[in-house]
This record gives structure tokens, sequence and C-alpha cells, in this order.
């Protein structure tokens, strides 16, 4: 069972450990006492407390973004499993493939005939070169 002073649980939760505190105090939240005096909380109470409290956030329209390569094309195939999800997207000649969150692809309603664009920023690319015919090297 992890344990979780009050001031890392405020870090972990974006506040200040005097709102954790009244947290506890209020009852939403189950703090122990360690041998010591000091409060703890149970790391999986913690979690469900702070999921429980999650809101989605909007976001603004992008208006800009550091992705360079953009590829409008047609989703093909969509593969989902509890966690992920595999996505494929061809445009043009090329075949792309995507794995994300399940939630993403969910929150995107992906599917098979849609029209979608890959936005691909590497920051690693490998660049081969074929064999050529006059040497039979690269």
């Amino acid at each position: 069972m992890s344990q979780i002073r009050i001031g890392q649980a405020a870090e972990l939760a974006g506040v200040s450990p005097d709102t954790v505190r009244r947290w506890a105090d209020s009852g939403r939240l189950t703090a122990a006492k360690t041998p010591g005096g000091r409060r703890v909380i149970d790391g999986a109470d913690l979690a469900r407390f702070l999921a429980s409290q999650a809101r989605p956030t909007e976001q603004a329209p992008v208006v800009g973004e550091s992705a360079r390569n953009h590829f409008s094309g047609i989703v093909t195939k969509v593969v989902r499993d509890k966690v992920m999800a595999q996505v494929e997207i061809q445009a043009g000649p090329h075949r792309l493939v995507s794995l994300m969150s399940r939630e993403a692809a969910d929150e995107l309603h992906l599917a098979p005939g849609m029209v979608a664009v890959a936005a691909v920023k590497a920051t690693n690319v490998v660049v081969e070169l074929p064999e050529t015919r006059e040497t039979g090297h690269a």
C-alpha cells in the first residue's frame, strides 16, 4: 500500500498542502497517521479521488504547430483494444500508421472512410538509399 505525504499529494494534485488537508478534514480524502504523527493518504485512494475530480479542458483552435508534415488521407482501418488504438490512413501512395490511446481514438470517433490529416513530427528520420543498377551498391 503506497502512503503519500500531504505535501506530495498536493504536488500531484496541483494544489496547496492546505487544500489537501481541508479535503482530508472534510472527509473527501481519508488520511491516516504515521507512528511519527504525520498524516498520509493511501496512493490508490488519492488516484481515485483525483480521477473523480478531473474535468475536460477546452482547447482553443490550433493556429500554429511545430509539425511540418501533414498528409491528408482517408482512414482505412482502426483497431482498438482496451488501452490503445492503431489507426491506418492512406494518403495518396503513402500508408501512415498511428498508435494512440483508445480514449483519443474514441473522442475523435475514428472509423474507416473518414477523411483525416496525419500530422507527423519526427525527431528521428532514417534515410536509406536504394541499390543502383550501375554499381550494385547504394
